[in-house]
């Protein structure tokens, strides 16, 4: 391969769950010769190929950081995302929405010839009856009263009008469930359960039950499968949506079997209720909306990721679910401030 062939990719949010595996995997690739990793803070984490600099996007001076940085780069992968605080969907909206549409408008000004944008199952309108698979053709509303979901969903409208102004650039947008793997597992308790929450608990003496929620239903994807999607979409010449999740679907059976442990049915209004009351009190950083969310998302169809990308998970969600329980109970982390391991709990 000629060296004036191979890549320089460009990843914001690189010190995230997706992040981390995706400057692994493109460390890997033959055909890219060098990333760019893009955060709010400078990482300790060293992966040949890789650089870093620091990019606050929810500040309205990052577009000309944005513009410095993404200056002769052939693939930007938008990755960066903030969850919290739920209590201030402002501060989301500043990060998520307007940092998100900053990188956009340096990749049309910078003329980068591919774009791949981090999507979520929680951009789909919440699924059909009988709980179907979707396909990428599904609307995509979201679900109203969860700030992600909002925020996801308006992204796909922006990136809608992107790709109408700007049809020189090949956008990809990835769609994935629910997504784990070991090192991440200290990052997402923190964000979703709270960061006293203990990891210890995670045990199957000590969860006899399981509750049983109605609609709950979900896809789980091991990070670096996720990762190989990734770097497959900004290699090959493709365009649009694409749906990532594995085999088999995890309900409260599931969850059951996982964690050793009996599920039984609880009522979903005591439940929201009882998170509500939590999330007022700042006890927990989950919100009910959240919850509502969750209950509603669609199944993934994946037949075009397999088809188009040649791509299929290396590990079931029952493995990726494995993978981040051993990561909670054990405070496992990476070296980088998002994915840092233990820090209470």
């Amino acid at each position: 391969m000629n060296p004036s062939d191979r890549l320089r990719v460009v990843v914001t949010g690189a010190t995230g769950n997706v992040g981390t595996s995706l400057v692994r995997a493109l460390e890997r690739e033959p055909r890219v010769a060098s990333v760019l990793g893009l955060a709010r803070r400078r990482p300790a984490l060293a992966v040949a190929k890789t650089e870093w600099a620091e990019v606050d996007l929810s500040r309205e001076d990052a577009g000309p950081r944005l513009a410095q940085h993404l200056e002769d780069a052939d693939v930007v992968v938008h990755l960066a995302w903030r969850f919290q605080p739920t209590h201030d969907p402002v501060a989301t909206w500043e990060t998520n929405v307007l940092g998100a549409v900053r990188v956009f408008d340096a990749v049309a000004a910078a003329h980068v010839p591919v774009l791949v944008h981090a999507s979520s199952v929680g951009a789909y309108s919440p699924g059909p009856e009988g709980g179907a698979p979707v396909s990428e053709s599904w609307p995509t509303h979201g679900w109203p009263g969860s700030a992600y979901t909002r925020e996801k969903a308006y992204l796909e409208r922006v990136l809608d009008t992107f790709e109408r102004d700007h049809p020189q650039t090949r956008v990809v947008r990835m769609r994935p469930a629910f997504l784990f793997k070991e090192e991440s597992a200290s990052e997402q308790r923190r964000l979703f359960a709270g960061r006293f929450f203990p990891g210890r608990l995670f045990r199957p003496d000590l969860l006899p039950l399981v509750p049983e929620l109605s609609g709950l239903r979900f896809q789980a994807l091991h990070t670096d499968d996720a990762a190989d999607a990734y770097r497959r979409a900004l290699l090959r010449d493709v365009r649009g949506a694409f749906n990532l999740a594995a085999d088999p679907v995890i309900d409260a059976p599931a969850l059951g079997a996982l964690l050793d442990a009996r599920p039984v049915k609880v009522p979903n209004a005591a439940v929201r209720g009882a998170l509500a009351t939590a999330w007022r009190l700042r006890v927990v950083p989950s919100s009910p909306g959240l919850f509502d969310a969750v209950l509603r998302l669609p199944l993934l169809a994946t037949e075009r990721a397999r088809r188009e990308l040649e791509w299929a998970p290396s590990r079931t969600s029952v493995e990726a679910l494995e993978a981040f329980l051993r990561g909670v109970r054990t405070g496992a982390g990476d070296a980088t401030e998002p994915l840092a391991g233990r820090r209470a709990g």
